[in-house]
């Protein structure tokens, strides 16, 4: 079967529908990296099983999802964007129906810098919505004794339940960032959302692209079309190792965008001082943190974003709408 032609608005659709399964499927998972990458000194989680095994413990089982309203609504344009980017980028860089090595790398430049417009308010916005329940439970919970006034008799009764904070949403955060800093507070860490992103769709692409190709051979013009496992494992392969290869940037920029700290964690001025800070107080490990969490959300996200184009979705959607 040859390889097809797919109209802008399909990818669009195609796109959008990749990322909310895709989404809806690892999200969890996405809520323990980003945990993990927080911490810096009070180490509340051992790692991603914990992590997801303390929060269902505190929050119940929509606690792993916490912030994921914001990622659900935005994802669809942001996943489009990125994929429909890509895909026109390469046609324009494409020669006589062939495209170079360095125009795969520069699609995938275009593609993530496009995408930076949605991700950097989308990612600020989760971010802190996933990192409550970690500030929550640093806090010291009060005993009965630490409750009682210095110098009175201990009472008998049971000192009375300590009132939860009140859980931070969306529009809440939205409202306090443009109040204070206006639309800059929205795209806080925009800088090293872009340095993540580029670089991820610079080694991702061109490797999807390839791994895809891989025991492919073109009758005439067109490229036999890839079978489905393959574009699936593709998608899945070059997801993961570009996710990995980018993981020290996103520890930086998950830091940067974090509003609230635990007791004892470092604020940062910058992208600069941020790495000059955590490479003196933490180590060169820390910039991997997170980094396994990293890998199991994004291979299945960019798998089935590759299935979905592959079953045709957004194709299937406009033909019922005509």
């Amino acid at each position: 079967m040859a390889e097809k032609k797919v109209s802008l608005p399909a990818k669009l659709i195609n796109g959008g529908v990749a990322g909310l399964v895709g989404v809806t499927c690892v999200f969890p998972i996405d809520l323990a990296k980003t945990r993990l990458q927080n911490q810096q000194g009070v180490q509340v989680y051992k790692g991603m099983l914990d992590c997801l095994a303390k929060t269902v413990r505190s929050e119940g089982y929509f606690g792993c999802y916490r912030g994921a309203a914001v990622n659900l609504t935005l994802v669809t344009p942001e996943k489009a964007i990125k994929l429909a980017a890509n895909d026109v980028f390469r046609q324009k860089l494409s020669r006589d129906g062939h495209l170079p090595l360095w125009g795969e790398v520069l699609a995938g430049c275009g593609a993530g810098t496009c995408q930076v417009v949605v991700t950097t308010p989308m990612e600020m916005l989760k971010i802190q919505l996933q990192d409550a329940g970690r500030i929550a439970a640093q806090r010291p919970v009060p005993t009965p004794t630490q409750a009682a006034a210095p110098g009175s008799a201990p009472s008998l009764k049971p000192p009375p339940p300590a009132r939860p904070s009140p859980r931070p949403s969306a529009l809440g955060i939205t409202a306090e960032l443009l109040k204070t800093q206006g639309l800059a507070g929205l795209y806080r860490g925009a800088g090293a959302t872009l340095m993540r992103d580029v670089p991820f769709s610079m080694i991702y692409f061109p490797l999807f692209a390839n791994l895809n190709a891989l025991g492919r051979e073109k009758g005439g013009d067109v490229q036999v079309r890839a079978p489905f496992w393959q574009s699936f494992l593709a998608g899945c392969g070059a997801g993961s190792v570009a996710a990995v290869a980018v993981t020290p940037l996103d520890v930086i920029k998950t830091r940067l965008q974090t509003l609230q700290k635990g007791e004892g964690e470092d604020t940062y001025r910058g992208i600069v001082d941020c790495t000059r800070r955590v490479m003196m107080r933490e180590g060169p490990s820390a910039f991997l943190k997170g980094a396994a969490c990293r890998a199991l959300v994004i291979a299945p996200l960019f798998g089935i974003a590759q299935g979905v184009y592959f079953l045709g979705v957004g194709e299937t959607v406009l033909g019922l709408v005509e």
